[in-house]
């Protein structure tokens, strides 16, 4: 069998131009998201020459990530990007707890179980990759979209803490690859499209998608895409939180397009 890999969240975005870039280095795939479209992407990669296998799966239950499991056929997993993530905008004193747990369920504990599972055989075998999609986001305190940059907060640390108690099996690799807004079907599905950040011009996401896997290939620990969003990091590691909230409010804020 030729190499194996598995894209989370591939349906759309980020995720789906990932999987074309794997289908197109010769990867074996197989893709989930939480939707039917799956399917029809899952067609779209065909065309690269591999094979593909698609699941609908609701990555944010430890059943979901099992689903998943199950329909890799005990294959071995040479690459993982784990890309599914979650979005919600709006105060978090106006939000339903259902979704804000589904937010965290998906971006963390869903993500966290399938790095476990993954991982364990890789670091066995001193062999494999792995991109995690966190975001610049995740240096950010988040006003109007607290829970979503607390998750990325969590997923950035997380990541680069994986990476140092592995460090010792230096055949396999954790990328964390950190984009700015980029256009996707996230600002819709966080319902923040009367938001500043939601209505401005975004990065494209094929060329986020080959910023992650150029880091990926090369086995490095991180990457932010976009010199932009590079800028903004740098500056956020010096902004007192007070300040990054505020400007975050600023872009999040419900009609805030109105006043921009």
């Amino acid at each position: 069998m030729g190499k194996f890999a598995i894209v989370t969240g591939a349906s759309t975005g980020i995720g789906f131009e990932l999987a074309h870039l794997a289908a197109q280095d010769g990867y074996d795939l197989l893709v989930v998201a939480d939707e039917p479209l799956i399917d029809a992407s899952a067609s779209d990669f065909r065309r690269h020459g591999v094979e593909v296998r698609s699941v609908e799966a609701d990555l944010s239950t430890l059943q979901g990530v099992d689903r998943l499991l199950a329909a890799a056929n005990g294959r071995q997993v040479d690459l993982l990007c784990a890309n599914a993530g979650r979005g919600l905008g709006h105060g978090f004193l106006d939000q339903e707890v259902a979704d804000w747990r589904r937010v965290i369920d998906t971006n963390i504990t869903g993500t966290l179980y399938l790095l476990q599972k993954v991982l364990k055989p890789m670091v066995a075998r001193d062999e494999g990759k792995v991109l995690i999609t966190g975001s610049i986001a995740g240096f950010i305190p988040g006003s109007f979209q607290a829970v979503y940059n607390g998750t990325k907060a969590f997923i950035d640390s997380f990541a680069d803490a994986i990476r140092n108690e592995i460090k010792d099996a230096e055949g396999v690799t954790v990328t964390t690859l950190m984009p700015g807004p980029t256009e996707t079907e996230f600002f819709d599905r966080a319902e923040m499209l009367d938001t500043s950040v939601g209505t401005q011009e975004k990065d494209d996401a094929l060329k986020v998608a080959q910023d992650g896997w150029n880091a990926l290939m090369a086995g490095k620990a991180h990457i932010v895409s976009g010199w932009k969003n590079k800028l903004q990091v740098a500056a956020a590691h010096v902004t007192p939180a007070a300040v990054l909230a505020e400007r975050h409010r600023k872009m999040a804020e419900p009609g805030s397009v109105e006043e921009s």
